[in-house]
């Protein structure tokens, strides 16, 4: 297809290069992969189009929907492809149709998202990478302080201390450590004599779970935390920081993290951004790295060792971080980090209560720590999405990281139980309030509504006649006395919702049909309308005819009326303009 080839060539060049959306050799691999397939797909053709020009939409259809491909295979081409053709200079040479189907909405294939850590595991975890990483502080520091003394007051150590720490001495002077053959654990004895002054591998999975956790940020802006920053007055600290994934020319953002008092600084990112160059700083001496993460590595069985065992391996390759092993190092500690109890497989009978697998260690991972980080600051900011979006856009923050999180849904659940609780407690008290000031709310006669069984329930013999013939109906119910308010003296010019918190209101079993047509019509108006404004206006009147009058019926009674063609729920009568003067 040499027909193809420069406008790919120059596709891919606008792609990948300085002012392209690609920032890393994996996202260039891809968008080469992309091309390749895409060519190859043309080539296939038993016409191929030997030039742009000749591209049709049926061939960009057929592309995407392409036999042989994973559903994800193909999503992600499609996608890229329209990333390289979407510059001016390219999509200007395809056909206006060619380029309105590579402009498609891409419906993205389902997958499970990653759930974050329930609030006990985030506990469980912090702890445990807050503890380590503790432990390594004071074990560089106590290695510094010997250090300290070995050059300055020798004299002052014992045998033991001494010999140490002269070795120190030498190692900080040219960065080697050496081989210490002769046993069988020369291999830890080696790297446990490294770790008295530089961070090791074994360091790396509790550092970088606890950055993590603090600073609220995803995995690979950590791995390229620079050393070069600015404090601002010794409160706070100024970084730059990389996301290659944030679009073209928003790769870089700066923050401002605080410092904290030194004895909070594995609480605060800054406080914890300072220590990392504080326990990386001799290793990054030694290899030059304006890396913030840079360590001794124990390169005994390779050719490069001695001070080219100090390096910074995010440096070279982003993707070195499946060596973190973070699950290894919360399963392996001396206390492991368990995940919460799961069901067992075997059912048990449902008196013996649910039952419980046995202890789990916990995977951790980046993306789960993410998850829950950004679900913790959702819910203390009270689910404002605007506002909890630190590194993503609400949509993202949404759609992977809350959404899947079975923690984050089930706090959504209560905060929306609770919100609807409240609402109907308003409406409530709404309702009693109205009911005191207008005589006590409707009365309802469950009995049979002829003109005796209405005077015989209290009712004045001329008012039983006229409710039994329904002279006295109004919207759903009946008024007793239209022409005198109970709260005005007045004649009535209220919104018939209102009739259901008012003392002359009378409902009989005739009624029930059109209540319940109106409680369905709320229902369905429901789902239109605000919650907040929902409640406010039709809340008073639904719990009325919920609570002050279907609770009087019988069950039977009600399913009787229900069963009935039910009547227009004439809910356009308390609606604009009916309503306005």
């Amino acid at each position: 297809m040499p027909g193809w080839h420069p406008v790919l060539a120059e596709a891919l060049a606008l792609r990948v290069g300085h002012s392209g959306g690609i920032r890393t050799l994996s996202g260039s691999r891809t968008s080469w992969s992309s091309a390749k397939a895409w060519i190859q797909f043309l080539a296939s053709l038993e016409r191929p189009p030997e030039a742009v020009d000749e591209l049709t939409r049926e061939h960009v259809d057929a592309f995407y929907t392409r036999p042989g491909f994973a559903e994800s295979t193909r999503h992600i081409q499609m996608r890229e492809m329209c990333k390289q053709f979407e510059n001016q200079r390219i999509s200007r040479r395809l056909p206006a149709e060619t380029w309105d189907a590579f402009k498609r909405r891409l419906n993205r294939p389902k997958q499970a998202g990653v759930g974050g850590y329930s609030h006990g595991e985030l506990e469980r975890l912090t702890a445990a990478a807050r503890a380590d990483v503790s432990r390594i502080a004071r074990r560089i520091r106590a290695g510094e302080q010997l250090l300290r003394q070995a050059r300055d007051d020798p004299g002052g150590l014992d045998a033991q201390q001494r010999e140490l720490g002269a070795t120190l001495v030498r190692i900080a002077e040219t960065g080697v450590i050496p081989l210490l053959e002769g046993d069988r654990n020369w291999l830890r004895r080696r790297a446990d004599l490294a770790g008295h002054l530089f961070m090791t591998w074994a360091d790396l999975a509790p550092v970088m779970a606890l950055l993590a956790v603090v600073t609220e940020r995803n995995g690979e802006s950590l791995k390229e935390l620079p050393v070069r920053h600015r404090l601002l007055e010794d409160r706070a600290v100024e970084v730059v920081l990389v996301k290659r994934r944030h679009g073209v020319q928003r790769w870089f953002e700066t923050v401002t993290w605080e410092i904290g008092p030194k004895s909070r600084e594995l609480h605060t990112p800054g406080g914890l951004y300072l220590l990392l160059l504080e326990l990386t700083s001799r290793s990054r001496e030694i290899c030059g790295s304006s890396s913030a993460i840079c360590f001794w590595r124990n390169n005994w069985a390779v050719a490069r060792r001695g001070r080219a065992e100090h390096f910074a391996p995010f440096e070279m390759d982003l993707a070195l971080g499946s060596g973190i092993e973070m699950s290894t190092w919360a399963a392996t500690r001396t206390k492991p980090v368990l995940a919460d109890p799961r069901p067992s497989p075997k059912a048990k009978a449902p008196e013996d209560g649910p039952a419980k697998g046995p202890p789990v260690p916990l995977t951790v991972t980046f993306n789960k720590i993410k998850t829950s980080v950004d679900a913790r600051r959702t819910r203390q900011l009270g689910g404002h999405l605007p506002s909890s979006a630190k590194s993503n856009t609400a949509q993202v923050l949404f759609t992977n990281y809350l959404k899947p999180d079975e923690s984050t849904r089930e706090w959504a659940e209560e905060v929306i139980t609770e919100a609807l609780r409240d609402a109907e407690q308003a409406a409530m008290d709404a309702h009693a309030a109205v009911s005191g000031r207008r005589g006590g709310g409707p009365k309802v006669i469950t009995d049979d509504s002829s003109a005796q069984q209405l005077e015989e329930a209290g009712l004045a013999p001329q008012t039983a006649r006229d409710l039994s013939n329904g002279h006295l109906d109004t919207a759903w119910t009946a008024c007793e006395d239209h022409d005198h308010n109970p709260e005005t003296g007045a004649p009535c010019d209220d919104s018939f919702l209102a009739c259901f918190h008012c003392g002359n209101c009378l409902v009989t079993r005739d009624h029930l049909p059109r209540l319940l047509a109106l409680l369905e019509a709320l229902g369905v108006l429901r789902q239109r309308v605000c919650e907040d404004d929902w409640w406010r206006r039709y809340g008073p009147a639904w719990v009325a005819v919920r609570r002050d009058i279907l609770a009087k019926f019988s069950p039977a009674e009600v399913s009787k009326a229900r069963e009935q063609s039910l009547p227009d729920a004439l809910l356009d009568l308390v609606e604009p303009p009916w309503e306005q003067p």
